[in-house]
């Protein structure tokens, strides 16, 4: 769970710097150049990687959903929405993972669908502001489109997870993640980036290695990690730890302003739903 919330202070940083530093760059270069940057930390497991057969590429194909397609939906939803606009749409993941889960499992668990609710109307507290317009629903829809990926993503990796040999570890599963969202955002880069207009500045150079080696590989990596020492309740909950968490940083780092009594309120939800989450189940006898 720590780890979970570690990397959610890591991507409460990321909404504003996406907006306000690489604004007017192509958002498919962006993703491209991201994932590539998070792909060469990661290679050298990669290359480390003999003994599992076609599980690299079943991962492969898991990173192309999560990473891949997830950061082609999310950054292009930029062009259309305010920072904060996007960051009150992703509030939607916890329920799809934990219904994405359900259907999975065949099984409905109660505590974990409230802990989702509860996790989209603590963010949605803190965010809420009116919005209209048809660019705000084709951001929306990109960003569900976004929220989707990453939700089917966690789950198939945590699915997927035990099925590991001896030999493949975190580490080598995750380096082929990031190759699967690389390749995808490459190849989409091909016919839909503009290449020669893409010309970062120093400034922007920098924040698309923080995103890509911190944000992206090193906060990726960890979140994996952490997606399978929890239950799914708590993993739907946490998807939205860094709404709450982004604002505060907004207003302790940045000097933004906010509304503390909704932030409050926020995180105070957040807490429950992990709390709920992390009850045992009705009738479950204590290990």
């Amino acid at each position: 769970m720590l780890l979970l919330l570690f990397v959610s202070f890591i991507w409460a940083f990321s909404f504003g710097l996406i907006k306000g530093r690489l604004a007017g760059l192509d958002p498919v270069a962006i993703a491209a150049v991201r994932l590539a940057i998070a792909g060469l930390v990661f290679a050298p497991w990669i290359l480390r990687t003999r003994s599992a057969g076609t599980l690299r590429w079943k991962l492969a194909a898991i990173g192309a959903v999560q990473f891949g397609i997830m950061y082609i939906a999310y950054l292009g939803a930029f062009a259309h929405l305010q920072a904060y606009e996007v960051a009150l749409f992703t509030i939607f993941t916890p329920l799809y993972l934990t219904l994405i889960d359900a259907l999975l499992e065949r099984r409905w668990q109660g505590r974990h669908l409230l802990a989702a609710a509860l996790a989209v109307v603590g963010a949605g507290v803190v965010l809420w502001r009116q919005s209209a317009g048809s660019a705000v629903v084709t951001g929306f829809l990109l960003v569900q489109v976004s929220n989707l990926c990453f939700a089917a993503g966690q789950l198939a990796y945590r699915r997927l997870r035990p099925s590991f040999p001896e030999g493949l570890t975190d580490q080598k599963a995750f380096g082929w993640l990031c190759l699967g969202g690389c390749l995808t955002t490459v190849l989409a880069s091909v016919p839909f980036a503009s290449w020669s207009e893409f010309h970062p500045t120093g400034i922007q150079w920098v924040v698309l290695i923080y995103l890509g080696g911190v944000s992206s590989g090193l906060g990726f990596y960890l979140w994996t990690l952490g997606s399978v020492q929890v239950n799914a309740g708590t993993l739907a909950a946490f998807n939205n730890a860094k709404v709450p968490l982004g604002v505060a940083c907004s207003l302790l780092f940045f000097r933004e302003s906010a509304h503390v009594p909704r932030l409050v309120i926020s995180l105070l939800l957040l807490g429950l739903a992990i709390w709920i989450a992390e009850r045992p189940a009705r009738g479950a006898r204590p290990a």
